[in-house]
């Protein structure tokens, strides 16, 4: 009856939120979604800043410049500047949400078939975000240590790709879904690839400050000073989402200048600028240090959840599951050992009121269907112990 683009012609949504109609199952207790805890957000810091923005009437009510109110791209070059990337304002532009900045990225970068290269396993918003564009992509695996850049070299010598790849995206730091942190000397090889090779690595950074445990390692953007003609190859992204609250849909985007300034004229046919009014109750709320007097709370309470649930899975799951602890974010990635398919599994925990994700969501290719992530964030340390003696029921009656 009606036609659509090519993209949109059989469009698949996202299979984490089909997961979404389960969640109002009573009893339900859901490892599945991303989201952040939230008993955990500050509530009373938000008000006190939405109170203190909203006497900007004009400020907060009125359209605002499309790369970001000056106060708020103020107070984000601040934060990283203290995360140990300076910048400044002029070479961020605030995004409703770092989902928005990649999308943006891809419309004034890739072309249909483009060659893109994806870390795997992978955020799914990101394998339909480039399936969208009608991008190549080509994946490159990841182990515990992140991606593995030895694998991306040998890729990127062998000559097998029709073209040089326009960009490659990863999470180097508590990676979604896996919670793998790409070492210091695989960052720095990474980035003398990329200034080698001349494509662009997209570093997504929601999760960085969630750290509880290890030695903090810094961004690859930080790291491109110590690598000679890097820094234009390096595309950062990161949010406010998991670190203050999703609702204020508040990410940015640090890019070369013409990057940017074409993502600016792609955002105006977007939504013209993000929500002025989130966007003066986040600036409020960096300004009065509410960031830095919150944050460990979360990042403490995350750490009691994740000691939780990987002492669940050893206890109620030995020998069933292997995992490795994450050393911050919050994601498990565990693999069934007994070569089960986790799709399957994940119909008989949802029978017992558990569920999360199976791997296959993170896959394009060479899919490892015995996989899964947990995510530890949101549930109470009650119910995540609850939650695995389910999937412990759950298998034995598989």
């Amino acid at each position: 009856m009606f036609k659509f683009s090519p993209a949109f012609e059989a469009p698949t949504g996202s299979p984490i939120r089909e997961l979404f109609k389960y969640l109002s199952q009573p009893g339900m207790i859901s490892f599945a979604g991303g989201y952040p805890a939230s008993d955990l957000f500050d509530r009373e810091g938000l008000e006190a800043a939405a109170a203190r923005a909203s006497q900007q009437t004009a400020l907060c009510l009125q359209y605002g410049p499309t790369d970001g109110l000056a106060i708020l791209k103020d107070q984000l070059a601040q934060l990283m500047s203290r995360r140990g990337t300076p910048c400044t304002p002029q070479e961020l532009l605030v995004t409703t949400g770092s989902q928005q900045g990649f999308d943006l990225l891809l419309r004034v970068l890739v072309a249909p078939g483009d060659t893109v290269l994806v870390e795997q396993p992978a955020y799914p918003a990101t394998l339909q975000a480039l399936k969208l564009q009608q991008a190549d992509v080509v994946t490159v695996p990841v182990d515990h240590d992140g991606l593995d850049v030895a694998a991306l070299a040998a890729l990127l010598e062998a000559g097998t790709l029709s073209q040089t790849p326009k960009l490659l995206y990863t999470v180097p730091t508590f990676a979604n879904p896996t919670g793998a942190t790409l070492s210091l000397e695989r960052r720095l090889a990474l980035l003398k690839l990329a200034a080698q090779h001349r494509f662009l690595i997209v570093e997504d950074d929601p999760y960085g400050d969630l750290r509880f445990s290890g030695t903090a390692l810094p961004s690859l953007l930080a790291l491109s000073a110590q690598v000679p003609g890097s820094r234009d190859w390096v595309v950062h992204f990161s949010s406010l989402s998991k670190i203050v609250a999703p609702g204020l849909r508040v990410g940015w985007t640090i890019a070369h200048a013409e990057i940017l300034r074409r993502c600016v004229v792609a955002k105006q046919t977007v939504d013209l600028c993000s929500s002025p009014w989130t966007q003066a109750i986040a600036a409020d709320y960096l300004a009065s240090g509410a960031l830095e007097r919150h944050l460990p709370k979360i990042v403490d309470a995350y750490a009691v959840k994740c000691r939780a649930l990987c002492d669940a899975l050893d206890t109620q799951l030995a020998g069933a599951i292997a995992f490795h602890r994450p050393a911050g974010g919050m994601f498990v990635w565990a693999r069934l050992n007994g070569g089960e398919n986790a799709a399957d599994y994940l119909h008989a925990c949802i029978e017992r009121n558990v569920m999360f994700v199976p791997g296959v969501a993170f896959y394009k290719d060479n899919t490892d269907t015995a996989a899964l992530r947990l995510s530890f964030a949101a549930p109470g340390v009650d119910d995540i112990e609850t939650g695995v003696q389910r999937m412990k029921q759950a298998l034995e009656r598989a």
